[in-house]
């Protein structure tokens, strides 16, 4: 049924594809699952039957190896901190330029670059994503990354040219961390271009979580934030990965306990495994104290499969979701939420399947991963020392 429909989904296409033709389409594909396509390819029966419940068909998808955002081919990620100044960077490089994409949703963002990732602009792919500490400081990270990649001939140019360099394009995004007890009296010379360096020389498909990397001096809704990541595999083998800086206003427990708000999307235990039974809070109960002042969570997405930049905006887009369905409250004005998306083309996306219908896959599945991640974040995390704020491990 599923396969018969995408293919109707298709022939309607080449004439017209109106909104009503698209909606029936997508409907008669969830019918069937998520799982048809690869079912169909395979010439076996949908493990996914008509009116099987979201949670059956999302138990189709599972970890990948590292359930790191690197699970994701074609991707690395650095890191560097300094426990003194109580900051970090997390730089995300892909193998080769790549396609990507942005959506901001916060009230006071610090970013550098992001207008680049507009589709109507010149340059469609990126050098790589820089995540940091340091509010506007942080922004000397890419910096720091852009020398390293010029000097080894990595970055745009409209024709190579000897004697001048190309221009490494990477868009940047930084969290507050200026106020939670690290040395910042660093005068004229903040450590961010350092940083940028020393994470860039640390990438590898292994990396650490929690306390670590732009994630190291965060702080999360009353408790220590920190840098996450997790991943999923498609049951038609499509991954897609996130990673993420918490350092947001908003709480990623439920209020009285040690339950994640992102507890429904849990694999395999990731952050503890406690479920959802009591998962609950008021309107307006959100449980440890909030500390406005500024706050932000700074993430990025990836897939392996080959998009346009169009479709990697609207998978920012929908992944923005994860944010709201694993802090609460989420994008406020305090908060500086940024989400970048990001595909590295290592497989083609499917031909019989409606362009729509797979960002709409793929944006759904960022959503959660990057929920996942959120949690991770929390969980890994470990106090700084001699903060008054403690880590979720030690409730």
């Amino acid at each position: 049924m599923g396969q018969n429909v995408i293919e109707e989904c298709n022939q309607t296409r080449e004439t017209k594809m109106n909104r009503r033709n698209l909606l029936g389409a997508l409907a008669g594909i969830t019918a069937t699952g998520l799982a048809g396509k690869a079912a169909a390819s395979s010439g076996t029966a949908p493990t996914v039957a008509v009116g099987q419940s979201a949670g059956a068909a999302a138990r189709a998808s599972r970890t990948g190896p590292r359930n790191l955002i690197t699970d994701v081919a074609g991707l690395k990620v650095g890191q560097a901190d300094d426990a003194e100044i109580k900051t970090g960077v997390t730089v995300i490089i892909p193998d080769k330029a790549a396609v990507a994409a942005c959506d901001v949703r916060g009230g006071g963002p610090a970013t550098r670059e992001t207008d680049a990732l507009s589709a109507e602009n010149l340059v469609q792919e990126v050098d790589g994503i820089v995540l940091s500490g340091g509010s506007v400081y942080g922004m000397a990270a890419a910096d720091g990354v852009a020398a390293w990649m010029g000097a080894r001939g990595r970055g745009f140019a409209m024709r190579a040219t000897p004697g001048i360099p190309p221009s490494p394009i990477l868009p940047t995004a930084c969290l507050y961390d200026l106020a939670n007890g690290g040395d910042k009296a660093w005068g004229e010379d903040p450590p961010y271009r350092r940083l940028g360096v020393r994470a860039l020389e640390a990438i590898s498909s292994d990396f650490s979580l929690g306390t670590a990397g732009a994630g190291y001096g965060a702080n999360s809704g009353g408790l220590k934030g920190g840098t996450g990541s997790a991943s999923a595999l498609s049951a038609d083998g499509i991954t897609v990965g996130a990673l993420v800086a918490v350092n947001s206003l908003g709480s990623a427990v439920a209020p009285g306990g040690k339950l994640f708000w992102a507890a429904p999307v849990e694999l395999d235990g990731e952050f503890g495994g406690l479920g959802t039974d009591g998962l609950a809070a008021g309107p307006e109960d959100y449980g440890r104290a909030m500390r406005p002042r500024a706050n932000t969570t700074l993430a990025c997405i990836a897939t392996d499969v080959a998009l346009t930049r169009v479709e990697m905006q609207r998978i920012a887009i929908m992944a923005q979701d994860g944010l709201a369905r694993a802090l609460r409250p989420a994008h406020a004005p305090f908060d500086g939420d940024v989400v970048f998306a990001i595909s590295t083309a290592q497989q083609q996306a499917p031909e019989n399947m409606p362009r729509a219908f797979l960002v709409t896959r793929l944006g759904a599945l960022a959503a959660d991963v990057l929920a996942r991640s959120i949690a991770r974040a929390i969980y890994e995390a470990t106090a700084l020392p001699g903060s008054e704020i403690p880590a979720w491990r030690d409730l």
